[in-house]
């Protein structure tokens, strides 16, 4: 059996139409991965009106049935954008998010890969309304004061839904895990030409020292000022790029207007002028840097002098490959030039330095790497298909209505006797439930004692791990102690052949594990609660369903019932079971059945019973028939 082939959607925070490095990454490796029979949509912003159009129609188009993977590499253009920065920034988008929105729901994906996922941008929507594995490159090395300082909570709550982190260089990695610590892979981007390379010291006779103005203005000025400084006798010309919609203002001096060339984008490719300069210069000081270029020239056969930033210094091999000077150091900046002009040979060592280093640059070796991340994410689905024989055992059982969580006086902050919850389940027309006290197994095992086949009862508890939340053992015999790790407590459930269920995953009312924990023991959750009857927010209950249906985990739900008026306000109907092999293959196909219960009255209750001189029974000795309350007598 072949390699498993993705479907897979590359989203660009910049208009497509913007020679960017981002842009550049997300062309390439999209050829290169649907070469190797995996189908990939580019969404971006775009600046032109007609892909725009496009993109709205082929989304619209997604409602009737179509498919917008209909070729190998397809582009859908998501909105217009407005730059609010200058050198090819993010991109402010309008009217995006509901756009990626609506393709979310409609388009089934198995990957998501966004792209410096900050907001506001096409990216950020992406991974906020991601419903299939998400992966996210980081790109750049430049601080986001208003992600990593102004918003960095809520930005951080939004990389907890990553699946996958790729960082381009190492800086990127350091500058990104500081602000959001994780495990970032990294992925050298690729350049063109990278199996060209020239061999003379100086392709067209006299030196051409090469720059794209691509970086701050002030890098471009001091770029000029050294220019000024090289000696007249040397033989030299120097061709500036100047990106479009910017109109530099250089002043020219006559000795320097004879040797400068200003070409726009229009007259000249980045790839053109990198294959005929013999010296390229990257002068950022570190607001606008553009680390591509810097591989570009050594993909090429040029020889870079680069700021001593770090983006720059990771590119050189901290000189191996190339020269550096001080950021603003016009002096040392002109004195490097000045070496290379007058020594050939110069140009030659520091070529063959990178050879090594240049052979590595290919797109292929990129796709390759990130193929490989999406692999080993991929590997931990379960699998879509149940066993035939099961099956049709399975299909042979009636249907029966479950609730998958609740609680009795067994617990410490419910109310609710044995008994009563049996007649009650009973009531509401439910065939079965597990029984999940808080910390203690007495109460289920009571109940289980007590049901006389009114009701099916599975054994469970909600068991506190020390730092990580909460965790449910389904089909358990023994009590599990409190406060183990969350592999520990899932080690002990499995020790008793029971179910690892996690309740409430992403309810940050609860004491829950976050994403990464969750993800740390993915292999061992066998199933997830998609819906709780008491969660605040509907947010919490879609996040646990998204994370549920990327991983194809078994969706369960349950009322977290403390009080008898909320059992059975959701309910799981599936087909009768008879042990945890069973029940889960019933559960991977049931229907999820909600109630309209009012969380605020269920919540009331539970207050009144519990902090209202009703004491909670903590021990599975048996009550006294004097001691009765209220509801027993029901």
């Amino acid at each position: 059996m072949g390699a498993e082939l993705f479907r897979i959607a590359q989203v660009t925070p910049y208009p497509w139409e913007h020679d960017h490095e981002v842009n550049r990454w997300v062309d390439r490796v999209s050829a290169e991965l649907a070469g190797r029979g995996h189908r990939v949509l580019i969404v971006a912003p775009s600046d032109s009106p007609e892909l725009v159009r496009a993109g709205r129609k082929r989304i619209a188009a997604l409602a009737a049935g179509a498919d917008p993977l209909d070729a190998p590499v397809t582009l859908l253009a998501v909105g217009h954008s407005i730059p609010f920065r200058r050198g090819g920034s993010v991109a402010l988008p309008v009217d995006v998010s509901r756009k990626i929105e609506r393709l979310f729901q409609l388009l089934e994906l198995d990957f998501v890969h966004v792209h410096e996922p900050f907001a506001p941008s096409a990216s950020s929507a992406a991974l906020r309304h991601s419903r299939a594995l998400t992966v996210a490159t980081f790109h750049s090395a430049t601080e986001r004061f208003l992600s990593t300082q102004l918003a960095r909570p809520l930005v951080r709550l939004l990389f907890k839904r990553l699946d996958g982190r790729i960082a381009s260089f190492r800086t990127t990695r350091e500058l990104v895990s500081r602000f959001f610590p994780g495990e970032y892979e990294l992925v050298l981007p690729g350049a063109d030409s990278a199996s060209e390379s020239t061999t003379d010291s100086y392709p067209r006779g006299s030196c051409v020292i090469g720059y794209l103005a691509e970086e701050e203005p002030a890098a471009l000025r001091l770029f000029m000022r050294a220019l000024r400084r090289l000696p007249e006798e040397l033989d030299w010309e120097a061709w500036i790029r100047i990106p479009a919609g910017t109109v530099p203002a250089l002043p020219l001096s006559k000795r320097l207007r004879r040797r400068v060339r200003l070409l726009g984008s229009g007259e000249i490719e980045e790839r053109e002028l990198l294959q005929e300069a013999s010296v390229i210069v990257a002068a950022s000081g570190g607001t606008l840097p553009r680390p591509g270029v810097v591989l570009q020239a050594l993909a090429t056969g040029c020889v870079p002098v680069v700021a001593r930033i770090p983006l720059y210094e990771e590119c050189v091999g901290d000189g191996e490959r190339g020269l550096l000077f001080q950021p603003r150091d016009v002096a040392t900046l002109a004195n490097q030039l000045e070496r290379l002009l007058a020594d050939p040979e110069l140009c030659q060592r520091l070529r063959r330095a990178a050879e090594p280093f240049r052979r590595t640059l290919d797109w292929r070796r990129v796709a390759t790497d990130v193929e490989r991340v999406y692999r080993r994410i991929a590997a931990h689905r379960r699998p879509v298909t149940v066993d035939p024989a099961l099956r049709r055992r399975l299909a042979r059982r009636p249907i029966v209505d479950v609730d998958l969580h609740m609680h009795t006086d067994h617990s410490p902050d419910c109310a609710t006797p044995v008994e009563a919850l049996l007649r009650r389940a009973e009531q509401v027309g439910l065939g079965a439930i597990a029984v999940t006290d808080h910390n203690e197994i007495s109460g289920a095992l009571e109940a289980r004692e007590r049901a006389n086949g009114r009701v099916q009862v599975i054994v469970g508890e909600e068991i506190k791990t020390a730092e990580q939340g909460e965790v449910i053992g389904l089909f358990i015999e023994r009590k599990i102690p409190r406060g183990l790790t969350l592999a520990e407590t899932i080690r002990e459930i499995r020790k008793q052949g029971g179910i690892v269920y996690v309740p409430h995953p992403f309810d940050r009312m609860h004491a829950v594990p976050d994403y990464e924990h969750l993800l740390s023991v993915i292999d061992e959750i066998d199933a997830i609660e998609v819906f709780n009857a008491r969660v605040a927010l509907s947010a919490f209950n879609e996040e646990a369903a998204r994370f549920a249906a990327k991983y194809r985990i078994p969706a369960g739900a349950g009322s977290d019932s403390h009080v008898l008026q909320g059992l059975g306000s959701v309910r799981v109907r599936m087909r009768a079971f008879d042990g945890p092999e069973e029940f889960l293959a019933s559960l991977r196909e049931a229907e999820i059945v909600r109630g309209r219960r009012s969380l605020v009255y269920v919540q009331a209750l539970k207050f009144l019973q519990t902090r209202a001189g009703i004491t909670p029974r903590r021990h599975a000795h048996p009550r006294p028939a004097a001691r009765k309350t209220k509801l027993e007598q029901e």
